[in-house]
């Protein structure tokens, strides 16, 4: 059967370039895609840094299977179903104490509006509704809804869209500097990049600003890796001036960095944390917002009389077939104990991915768990190169996803030393080539 690529609109892809070669995948297992043709593809990347228990878990699927025919839906305003709050529970457990309170969404993008939401209705119930204001940094990505637009310091996904009444941003400056080049884990810096933050509540006042929002580290622009102290001295900067601290874990969040979360390998508390992706290790979209006991408090002590305390959700919130994804996803991590053996696995992972320093095609590598980017040599034009290396890897069997030209090399917390030596050499031998 001859599939008809005539009217998918596809997000994030060169439609034309894709309608003249297309790439597919059919099948997936382990930690390998298969195409139609039969050929097999190591996944590099996680499907989309989502597939952390690797693909095709049969007991999510029998799990998913169950609850459509129990409860296929019900909706969270005004009802509930057990599902939901077992998860929030269970998330609770996981998290950094005192971030018990679990708001549940269908993605990252998502999570990332309803985060800002939140602190906006924090300051607001608190009495200082004059700080809208959010603080984010140059080179990051928080989701495509306007809120995680306005937040993101890329380009290419803010510019068509600038007019869009987006709220009120200040960016800091991002926390790669060239004496970082092939330093992975927790870079050393002199450059006190924190001090940004303290550079714009002195220009807008702190009284302004809401909330700063950062990735714990810089996942899908490249993985850059905040040098040793910088979250510590956010945290620090925002408790004097009243700002919330906000992690978006999308990408970091439920194992990637040998922990639950990014927050707890750094030893840094934020106030809120964005989640999906691995949530339901890909199987069902869905995301979450985890927020501190005592901002839930404050916005609930303060509402006036009956009704909603919180305007905003979605016809998804909570849908018991995610739930039931999610429960039998974490029900793997914590039985198969993934956290720790990413964290065992990432010390050879990150050797490995240090041998490919000195290849024609590759100008930095950074990394810190099971997370690496891949700085490729530049192209005559920015991404071209790293959409020639895509497709490369893909005819060589190799999946992995690339922003511009970086390569995100990030296998599954369930990968063993020949699964990473396998994809080493896939790209060894493709980025060990000098005209790509």
């Amino acid at each position: 059967m001859t599939t008809n690529l005539d009217h998918q609109w596809m997000p994030f892809t060169d439609n034309r370039e894709f309608q003249r070669a297309p790439q597919l995948f059919v099948r997936a297992k382990g930690l390998s895609y298969w195409t139609a043709d039969g050929r097999e593809l190591l996944d590099g990347s996680s499907g989309l840094f989502c597939s952390a228990a690797g693909h095709g878990r049969s007991e999510i699927a029998e799990a998913v299977s169950r609850q459509l025919m129990t409860l296929d839906f019900t909706p969270h305003f005004q009802r509930g179903s057990p599902l939901s709050f077992e998860l929030a529970e269970r998330l609770s457990e996981l998290l950094p104490e005192g971030l018990n309170k679990l708001f549940f969404t269908n993605s990252g993008s998502e999570s990332v509006d309803s985060a800002m939401k939140i602190a906006l209705a924090y300051h607001r119930a608190r009495g200082e509704g004059q700080r809208t204001r959010f603080v984010s940094r140059e080179w990051a990505y928080h989701g495509v809804n306007f809120g995680g637009v306005a937040l993101s310091g890329m380009m290419r996904n803010r510019q068509t869209f600038a007019a869009g009444g987006l709220p009120h941003v200040s960016h800091m400056r991002h926390t790669w500097q060239q004496e970082q080049r092939f330093q992975l884990g927790e870079p050393n810096s002199d450059t006190d990049l924190a001090s940004d933050l303290e550079r714009i509540i002195a220009t807008h006042g702190a009284d302004s600003i809401a909330a700063c929002f950062v990735e714990p580290i810089a996942g899908s622009i490249g993985v850059y890796v905040p040098p040793a102290g910088y979250l510590k001295r956010l945290r620090d900067i925002c408790d004097t001036h009243g700002i919330l601290l906000v992690f978006d874990e999308v990408i970091t969040g439920i194992g990637r960095t040998g922990k639950a979360f990014a927050a707890q390998s750094f030893n840094v508390k934020p106030d809120i944390i964005t989640m999906a992706k691995a949530l339901t290790n890909g199987a069902v979209p869905m995301g979450a917002v985890a927020v501190d006991q005592a901002i839930f408090d404050t916005v609930v002590g303060a509402s006036k009389g009956a009704g909603p305390e919180f305007f905003h959700g979605y016809t998804y919130s909570g849908h018991p077939v995610a739930c039931a994804a999610a429960l039998a996803s974490l029900d793997i991590y914590r039985d198969e104990d993934l956290f720790a053996k990413g964290e065992k696995l990432s010390p050879y992972f990150l050797e490995c991915v240090s041998g490919l320093r000195g290849l024609p095609q590759v100008s930095d590598l950074r990394g810190y768990g099971l997370l690496s980017g891949i700085q490729l040599t530049p192209g005559e034009t920015p991404g071209a190169k790293g959409n020639r290396v895509q497709r490369a890897l893909y005819e060589a069997g190799l999946h992995v996803k690339t922003t511009g030209d970086a390569i995100i090399f990030a296998p599954a917390l369930v990968a063993e030393r020949q699964h990473v030596d396998a994809m080493i050499d896939i790209l060894k031998t493709t980025l060990g080539q000098e005209n790509l």
